[in-house]
């Protein structure tokens, strides 16, 4: 078994497409299954190096590995090879209208109460027409001759599906530039690479059928091909999520500190009845299905894969973050933060704590108790029960416990309401910068 994940070096690789990404990878490490990475950089002008790149590097990060790999660009001549058969066999016939002319055969349709289908009037042409419109420096685009069957097949997701194609236009496969598009080059290279398993978005669906009837065309046996469709994402409120991907970019999330095992855990029940749970993508292979997938539209709650980054920062060592610190942070900065932190950057705020120079805010009324504070401060050095001890003498010297006691002190030395626990901050920033902070505070 074989499947393939196909995306465009066209952009950053989003949350959308990592979905699929996470999918193939589960079902093949669960399937055992090869994996294929295909570029589909057929588009000279929108693909782009430093997008493929990314995509490698992206998909990497994940911790998704593929066995096969090949750009669509490198099998130009595997598609003209193509296209001269469905030529031959009279699928695959030219067209010369223009667009304003095609805008005005729709129009015509619509308002006569009819679905806007291609009307193929090409297939009349006569030869001796065909050669006046080329002599007269028409350059021809080919379409593809769909069967005027319904194509049927059980998904393994969405269940049994129909695409009745009289109802679909033959769909243009080459441009008048030679160029080859996606539906008909997809085709082409899942032959060619034998893919026996096809996982992509419900937007495909009508796609799908019109590619089964090209493999056909092909002399592929669709039989022994499969496909699962995943719904498409919403957000919360169950809107459309595909306008706000782009700011959803793993390249983004990476840079605001998201860890990698979060989204693919997060990625992987998506849909489904269970509940994220933070594991390997070996650990949640075993147990993947396309049963357990909705047939609904799947929610992406950020507050969920904020709660799944939270816990895998929380159990991530501290040489696995090192990297993504502030210069000069500590192991044992790390422990003392990370159990208050969403997003890796976030720890940038800490350090700013622990070594920088922050403002205290005005607290009235509080300036005696800040006095004393100061006074009863702990001679260094200090460590993890010097907290204790300070707050012990200070109740003792105000009567003050809990909240008016804690609270005080937290915004003095942080400038926050909540954060890391103080008795693991305290000596991380140390009696020079809590003498001063204190000090401040009490004017």
């Amino acid at each position: 078994m074989k499947v393939r994940f196909a995306p465009s070096p066209t952009g950053y690789l989003h949350v959308g497409n990592a979905r699929i990404a996470v999918a193939n990878a589960l079902f093949a490490k669960n399937a055992h299954a090869k994996f294929l990475l295909r570029l589909d950089d057929t588009d000279p002008e929108r693909s782009k190096p430093e997008y493929e790149e990314a995509i490698r590097q992206d998909l990497t990060w994940l911790g998704i590995a593929w066995d096969e790999t090949f750009r669509q660009a490198d099998r130009t001549a595997a598609y003209t090879e193509a296209a001269e058969r469905l030529k031959a066999s009279g699928r695959l016939y030219p067209c010369f209208e223009s667009e304003e002319e095609l805008n005005a055969k729709r129009e015509r349709r619509r308002r006569r109460g009819l679905a806007p289908v291609y009307d193929r009037a090409m297939l009349k042409l006569t030869a001796e027409q065909k050669a006046q419109a080329e002599a007269g420096g028409k350059k021809p685009y080919w379409r593809f001759r769909l069967s005027d069957i319904e194509i049927r097949w059980r998904d393994l997701v969405l269940g049994d599906r129909v695409v009745k194609l009289p109802t679909v236009s033959d769909p243009v496969l080459i441009r008048a530039d030679g160029t080859p598009l996606y539906t008909f080059t997809s085709v082409v290279d899942d032959i060619f690479a034998a893919v026996t398993h096809i996982i992509r978005g419900e937007d495909h669906v009508t796609n799908t059928g019109v590619q089964i009837d090209i493999f056909r065309a092909l002399g592929a046996d669709t039989q022994k091909l499969k496909f699962a469709h995943l719904p498409l994402l919403v957000d919360t409120d169950g809107g459309k999520l595909s306008k706000r991907l782009e700011g959803l970019s793993l390249r983004s999330l990476r840079q605001d500190g998201m860890d990698p095992i979060a989204i693919t855990s997060y990625l992987a029940r998506l849909g489904t009845s269970q509940s994220p749970e933070l594991k390997p993508l070996d650990d949640l292979a075993k147990n993947f299905a396309f049963s357990q997938v909705s047939r609904s539209a799947a929610r992406f709650d950020m507050t969920q894969l904020l709660r799944l980054n939270r816990q895998a920062l929380h159990a991530a060592p501290f040489a696995e973050v090192a990297a993504g610190l502030p210069p000069g942070a500590t192991e044992q900065f790390w422990h003392a933060v990370r159990g208050n932190l969403d997003l890796l950057t976030e720890a940038r705020h800490w350090w700013d704590v622990v070594q920088g120079h922050i403002v205290p805010p005005v607290q009235e009324g509080e300036g005696a108790f800040l006095a004393d504070a100061l006074a009863h401060l702990p001679p260094p050095p200090w460590n993890e029960s010097t907290w204790s001890a300070w707050t012990r003498a200070l109740k003792d010297a105000t009567g003050r416990s809990g909240r008016p006691l804690f609270q005080p002190l937290r915004l003095a030395l942080t400038g926050e309401t909540h954060g890391p626990e103080l008795a693991a901050l305290l000596p991380l920033i140390g009696p020079n910068l809590v003498t001063e902070r204190l000090r401040v505070a009490t004017h």
